[in-house]
């Protein structure tokens, strides 16, 4: 007697209870522990490889590690794709994993969805201009949307690299150069990425580079990294820990070394560190090819030495290279590693495949409709319609000749404004430029009266004829606008610079349009801050534009009318010249600092440039104008046990509505160990009407007024402290306080 289809369903549902891992109901820890004790070794090891499926991020993958070999997936011996995407694609090779491989582990799909994903946001260290925790995280949230929509369920953001050096590409990545306020946002783009990770709708997030990769020597990518413990604690680790502390389900190994010793196999990083200290309960991944190139670091002899030493050393998935599933079995078997150093990275990657509810409903990522419906609606254009706007860094305004009116006569002048390629940076996902509003489109919308001219070529030189085009256009027009900088294509990784000043060819532009007498506005784009010095003389007004996104001719232009007054504050100083860099507001005091007037001889500072940055950290200027009175605190001395309040009242003193970012900083005078200058301890972005006045309050901890010893300890001492309050970090009121025992 012959089966039916419902004797042969009952059957398999049958077996299927048997087996407790398929077992909806049954608690994740107790599937995992039954799973695992049906994988060979081969599987196990399996779920540490990440192959390659599309865009490459590093270079030429080695043979193998190319267009998806279904039979690898039948045979367990993927646990991961990069850049597979697209929800009719991630299906298909899904439905191999879960129906055709012997246990039918799903497959996680991962992108670099740094700041959106067919929507694209302002690049992040634009984003953290706006102060905006609440909208950073709803950011996130827009791009982990339409990225699941994709099928994908893990991006690598946010990056928490905390760097002093703009000539690095990937400062666009992060969010500057101060540990806390990084924090603060490392943590909002974990939520805004992540939510609970149970509606199918936000992604794992993966909090990078681990650790101290924004110190890269000269900027340089892939750079040497040679920092202190002290540093590495008080500078480095914070925005780390406080994205890890925010849930992030995953952390990637760093290119760097640390101590001699490559992050990827560092004990003291990835052990020490993040599971001891952080209890960090998700799983690592290395960077791109990062456990072979330890060979080239002359820290390994070959692939096997590689390999275990980096598995040893905490490393759990491996992206791209492939040795694991090449290796790591005789490694085991040959007792170079533990089985139990295995188990704990498989259990750890197989928690997070439960919790994304991949064993359940196995594709509901990867939904056609929802895809389609998703991507770059009209409701996500809005919003980083807004992002964009809030981005923009108002330098300077001479004259109060921003905001303009619409029937202002306009010259656009400038390649970039209308070249929609150069519009984007390297890490925009799926991105399409084509899909984006250009300065030129969203600018001639508000100005009827606009007329355009290039000015210079592509690659930022100019000539005769494209200068002598410019000024005439420049003879009819009020105002002109000239768009400088560089290319959105020189952001990103493998994007270092060594020379940041604006181009010469535009330097000339602007010396010859100053001539006409007009009026410029310097309409800055460009992935990190730039020298800027040569053309402030140059221009009546700055406006630091960067690298805005889908939505970046609309929001220039709600900024450049006032439909949007600036708020932006800067994340990272901009030098007076390269030759200053690192320039930071939260620097150490020398034994013999700069006087008070810059006058005598033997103090630290250069003969030919001052000492401060050109535009310092927490600078940003509006179309109105803010007065800042009544400083003060509810005790001068206290307690570790106390809340110290901070109230400062903040007043619209100028013509238009504006919202203001109230920065509060603290000086230790006298510590175990030096402390900076100048350390961000608070802020609040505070909306204000024309004549409103609003009283801001800091409630300040102990934790506040502590720092690090060299072995991650927190020290709380007592003594004089200074605190500031103000609209900058130079511009700032200050009051004394003494912490006692």
């Amino acid at each position: 007697m012959g089966f039916s289809w419902v004797n042969i369903i009952a059957l398999a549902q049958f077996e299927n209870r048997k087996m407790l891992y398929k077992n909806p109901n049954a608690p994740i820890e107790k599937r995992i522990a039954d799973l695992m004790k049906r994988m060979t070794i081969e599987e196990k090891v399996g779920q540490l490889n990440q192959l390659n499926a599309g865009t490459l991020t590093g270079p030429a993958a080695p043979l193998g590690n190319k267009a998806p070999v279904m039979q690898e997936i039948r045979d367990g011996k993927v646990g991961s794709y990069l850049n597979l995407e697209g929800a009719a694609y991630t299906l298909k090779h899904q439905k191999v994993a879960v129906e055709e491989s012997r246990l039918g582990i799903p497959l996680l799909f991962a992108k670099d969805v740094i700041h959106g994903y067919k929507t694209i946001f302002p690049i992040p260290l634009a984003e953290a201009c706006s102060w905006d925790l609440k909208a950073i995280e709803q950011n996130a949230s827009v791009a982990s949307a339409e990225a699941t929509a994709a099928g994908l369920h893990w991006t690598f953001a946010p990056m928490c690299d905390i760097s002093t050096d703009p000539r690095w590409g990937r400062v666009m990545e992060g969010a500057g150069e101060d540990p806390y306020l990084g924090g603060l946002i490392g943590a909002a783009r974990v939520r805004g990425f992540q939510g609970d990770l149970s509606d199918g709708k936000h992604l794992m997030a993966c909090v990078k580079h681990f650790a101290a990769y924004g110190a890269v020597e000269a900027g340089k990518e892939y750079g040497h990294v040679d920092v202190s413990r002290f540093a590495l604690w008080n500078k480095y680790l914070p925005p780390y820990k406080a994205a890890i502390e925010a849930g992030a389900a995953t952390i990637m190994n760093s290119f760097n070394v640390f101590e001699g010793v490559p992050s990827t196999a560092n004990v003291y990083l990835n052990k020490t560190i993040l599971k001891d200290k952080f209890k960090f309960k998700g799983f690592a991944i290395s960077d791109w090819d990062t456990y072979t190139e330890m060979i080239n670091h002359g820290y390994a002899a070959n692939n096997q030495d590689a390999l275990a030493k980096a598995i040893n050393g905490g490393g759990m998935m491996e992206m791209n290279s492939s040795i694991s599933i090449q290796y790591l079995p005789q490694l085991i078997k040959e007792g170079k590693v533990s089985i139990k150093v295995l188990d704990e990275a498989v259990k750890r990657i197989l928690y997070y495949k439960f919790k994304l509810g991949l064993f359940d409903n196995s594709y509901r990522y990867s939904n056609e409709a929802r895809e389609k419906s998703e991507s770059l609606s009209a409701s996500n254009r809005a919003i980083a319609r807004k992002a964009a706007c809030s981005s923009m860094v108002l330098l300077k305004n001479e004259k109060e000749l921003l905001p303009l009116k619409t029937n202002t006569k306009v010259a656009l002048i400038g390649y970039y404004a209308k070249s929609k390629a150069d519009m984007f940076d390297f890490w925009v996902a799926k991105g399409d430029y084509n899909q984006a509003v250009s300065m030129f489109e969203g600018l001639s919308a508000k100005f009827p009266n606009l007329k355009y001219s290039e000015g210079y070529s592509s690659d930022a030189t100019t000539t005769d004829s494209l200068i002598n085009a410019a000024l005439e256009v420049a003879k009819n027009a009020d105002v002109l606008l000239v768009n400088i900088g560089l290319s959105g294509n020189k952001a990103g990784e493998d994007r270092s610079l060594a020379n940041i000043k604006i181009p010469l060819g535009q330097q000339r532009l602007l010396t010859e349009l100053r001539k006409t007498g007009k009026p410029i506005v310097a309409l800055v784009s460009s992935g990190r801050p730039m020298v800027l010095t040569q053309i402030t003389g140059l221009a009546d007004a700055i406006l630091q534009c960067w690298i805005p996104g889908t939505e970046t001719g609309n929001a220039l232009a709600d900024v450049l009318t006032g439909a949007y007054n600036p708020s932006a504050k800067t994340v990272m100083s901009f030098p007076v010249d390269e030759g200053q860099i690192p320039v930071y507001y939260n620097y150490f005091n020398t034994g013999r600092p700069t006087s008070a007037d810059g006058s005598g001889n033997w103090f630290a500072r250069y003969r030919d440039i001052p000492n401060e940055a050109l535009f310092p950290f927490g600078y940003g200027l509006s179309y109105t104008t803010f007065a800042y009175s009544d400083l003060k605190t509810d005790k001068t001395t206290f307690s570790k046990s106390d809340i110290v309040n901070v109230n400062i009242t903040v007043k619209n003193t100028g013509k238009y509505d504006g919202g203001e970012v109230v920065q509060l900083y603290i000086r230790d005078l006298a510590a175990s160990y030096i402390r900076p200058v100048k350390e961000l301890k608070a802020f609040e972005k505070v909306a204000l009407k024309v004549g409103e006045e609003k009283q801001v309050r800091f409630a300040l901890t102990a934790n506040d007024f502590s720092f690090y010893d060299m072995d991650g300890n927190t020290l709380l001492e007592s003594g004089d402290f200074e605190i500031y309050v103000g609209g900058s970090s130079s511009n700032v009121s200050k009051f004394d306080l003494k912490l006692i025992k």
